[in-house]
């Protein structure tokens, strides 16, 4: 009797104005090949974070997308161009996020 827990990435969506990317990760169980358990586990990356300095100035920071797949790490590349990231940083800005 051999049980396997396998860890994939199953689904990653770029999503809204800001190119929010949603990674859906499954933990599947398995007994001799057959699958006991499937459970999923989502994360969402943005392109920045604000943070709102005591002097009313902002601090931006890209995020850091290392530890994430190669797949999730290329269309991150992709998709978060300059023009998406000033519009993130604006609405951050205008969210007092």
């Amino acid at each position: 009797m051999a049980i396997t827990k396998e860890i994939v990435e199953d689904k990653i969506e770029v999503v809204g104005d800001c190119k929010e990317i949603q990674v859906r990760t499954a933990t599947v169980i398995k007994e001799d090949g057959v699958e006991l358990s499937r459970s999923f586990h989502r994360h969402v990356l943005h392109c920045v974070s604000s943070i709102k300095n005591d002097d009313d100035s902002w601090t931006h920071t890209d995020t850091d997308v290392s530890g994430e797949s190669t797949e999730v790490q290329g269309i991150a590349t992709a998709v978060w161009t300059t023009t998406v990231k000033n519009a993130k940083k604006a609405a951050n800005e205008a969210a007092g996020e």
